[in-house]
């Protein structure tokens, strides 16, 4: 066995990219190609127990700005990661002409433990599962109506359209 696959893998936000040189290919690739980049790994006990998840989604935002979103029950903590009891899913969120579609990643629920609850421009997506629990406050571009207009989800991929409202965003 050699050194590298002896070596174990690191643990948190800094673990994520093994150095400065691998997230400039990253970013390169993200530049020629236009599409996502996403990476994650597990974190196992002894057992092979899956204990947590991470991971992160690169993609080309407005303006051909990267955007960075985390996602797993992995944290930083002040003595370095800690698995926490709740995961944060992957979330997209894309406008469209007077809607706003939110897209999130949410294996191993059923649709019926899939709660939302929208609070002006903040939709709160949350769900309890058997063996994972997640939640997320995903912040939408424009306020938009309490109620979503369709929501819909199958193979744990949850989708929202909602409403935009009419007026001006608030606190804008």
């Amino acid at each position: 066995m050699t050194n590298k696959e002896r070596r174990k893998p690191e643990v948190g936000l800094g673990g994520l990219f093994t150095g400065l040189g691998n997230f400039l290919d990253l970013v390169s690739q993200l530049a020629e190609t236009g599409e996502e980049i996403r990476r994650q790994g597990e974190v196992r006990d002894p057992s092979g127990q899956v204990r947590g998840v991470y991971g992160f989604s690169v993609r080309m935002g407005m303006g051909g700005q990267p955007v960075i979103e985390h996602f797993g029950n992995i944290r930083e903590g002040r003595k370095g990661p800690v698995v926490a009891e709740v995961r944060e899913p992957l979330v997209d969120v894309l406008e469209e002409e007077g809607y706003i579609r939110v897209i999130a990643e949410l294996p191993g629920v059923e649709e019926k433990a899939v709660h939302l609850e929208v609070k002006g421009d903040i939709l709160e997506i949350s769900a309890d599962g058997k063996d994972r629990k997640y939640r997320k406050e995903v912040l939408l571009p424009t306020v938009v109506e309490a109620a979503p207009r369709e929501t819909s989800y199958r193979n744990g991929i949850l989708e929202v359209k909602l409403v935009k409202a009419q007026g001006p965003k608030s606190g804008g």
